[in-house]
């Protein structure tokens, strides 16, 4: 079920985190709604996929809040974090599939193991082969993940994050690795799942091309293809620098930066 329009589903109030001593991220504040798009662009060490392990809750903040579905995770044991993660879908770096599972298993793993859900087999199947079909894998149920191509297991892994239809899914580096063509038809994906369930959608990149492809495409569930926005899609651009947002806009206004660090991301389009 969407969240209601004027409820964040994700807020940062003044985020810091630290390792030994070490800032990962200082000051984050933002507010992502319901079905909105964040690209979230940085160097390598500047604080993405921490960024995005706070929102899951695996990462407790030294000092701020972090708010999802106006839930305050920062206050929340380990137990009562289950169900929030419940609601959030999240792609890992590299898939992170289980290699000894079959891609059907690993797919219904969050239907079954969840413990705020209480999914029958039956249905965990019917869910799990529906959304092998949204993300054209239908007929990979009883492989293993070492059967797959790089880019097959990259569409496993967004099935199974979101095959328990959560209104917030989390991407890290999804495209990272692939060829171009391969890594478009998972921007495709992504685009695809954030406008057929009207998802939030938040995104580490280094390619700059993912973020223009999801601020300006959507997905047209009559023709079953991308096509060009009329008006653009809701997407924000965030760029961190050393754990500190240093941008934060559309993409226009990314593009008309003139500091330095931002820029480079926009140059870099390849």
């Amino acid at each position: 079920m969407p969240e209601p329009s004027d409820i964040p589903v994700l807020r940062f109030e003044d985020v810091t985190v630290s390792f030994d001593g070490v800032s990962a991220l200082s000051g984050i504040s933002f507010q992502a709604f319901a079905g909105e798009s964040r690209a979230i662009l940085g160097a390598a060490g500047s604080g993405k996929t921490v960024l995005l392990k706070a929102a899951l809750g695996l990462v407790k903040p030294d000092s701020g809040k972090i708010y999802a579905f106006g839930r305050d995770l920062t206050t929340m044991r380990e137990k009562e974090l289950f169900d929030v993660r419940a609601r959030i879908g999240m792609l890992f770096q590299e898939s992170a599939l289980f290699d000894s599972l079959t891609i059907e298993e690993n797919v219904a793993y969050p239907l079954l193991n969840q413990r705020t859900m209480k999914v029958p087999k039956k249905e965990a199947h019917r869910r799990v082969a529906q959304t092998l079909d949204f993300v054209e894998l239908g007929g990979t149920l009883e492989k293993f993940p070492a059967e797959l191509s790089g880019g097959m297991r990259r569409r496993a892994a967004i099935a199974r994050a979101a095959v328990t239809a959560p209104p917030l899914i989390l991407y890290d580096s999804p495209t990272a690795g692939l060829d171009p063509i391969t890594a478009h038809t998972i921007m495709a994906l992504i685009i695809k799942e954030r406008d057929a369930a009207q998802t939030t959608t938040l995104m580490v990149t280094y390619r700059y091309q993912d973020g223009n492809l999801m601020a300006n495409f959507r997905y047209n569930s009559e023709l079953g293809r991308l096509e060009l926005a009329r008006h653009g899609a809701s997407t924000t651009f965030m760029v961190l620098q050393e754990g500190r947002m240093v941008f934060e806009g559309d993409q226009d206004s990314l593009e008309a930066s003139k500091d330095p660090y931002v820029s480079k991301f926009v140059t870099q389009r390849t």
